[in-house]
């Protein structure tokens, strides 16, 4: 099974993903190292990306997916996944693959940014995901998560909901 754990910039996708990770002892990845140095350069400037900048690091976390499916291996990935489109993209295709969206208010996630060093997303790009975003309907392979708690909590959520899929 896969994991793609979602959400806009500071939802916490990382480190819920990480947890949920270490907990199930599968393999982490996080879609940013998937990023162009082109893409990086541009969000670090504050330029939010396009589309047309976004889709070929989807099409690369694709391959990425297909290839721990073909190698049978367990895995969380991060990645922000922010249009349906996108989601249509990683998930079409792959059945034990499942998402979760993490929601946090606007406000949240401007704070977590502006407290944020060391990483190329630049807090002002905040507002252009926020404008892009559009949160999923849950179902059967997607869940939506409303932060609640610490990231602990909500990898506690993440693990026993995977753990009804199977």
């Amino acid at each position: 099974m896969i994991l793609i754990v979602a959400g806009p910039s500071g939802s916490g996708k990382t480190t819920v993903g990480e947890l949920v990770a270490a907990r199930l002892s599968w393999l982490f990845a996080d879609a940013d190292t998937f990023h162009s140095a082109a893409n990086i350069a541009k969000m670090h400037a504050g330029i939010p990306l396009t589309d047309a900048d976004r889709w070929p690091w989807l099409t690369a976390i694709a391959a990425w997916l297909d290839e721990r499916i073909a190698a049978g291996q367990d895995a969380v990935i991060t990645c922000s996944a922010l249009k349906q489109s996108y989601r249509d993209l990683l998930l079409d295709g792959r059945p034990a693959t499942r998402l979760v969206f993490l929601s946090v208010g606007d406000e949240q996630l401007a704070e977590r940014l502006t407290g944020r060093h060391g990483h190329f997303f630049a807090p002002r790009l905040l507002a252009s995901q926020l404008a892009a975003v559009q949160v999923p309907e849950p179902d059967a392979r997607t869940l939506v998560l409303t932060e609640r708690g610490a990231p602990g909590e909500t990898a506690d959520q993440i693990v026993s909901w995977l753990a009804e899929a199977r």
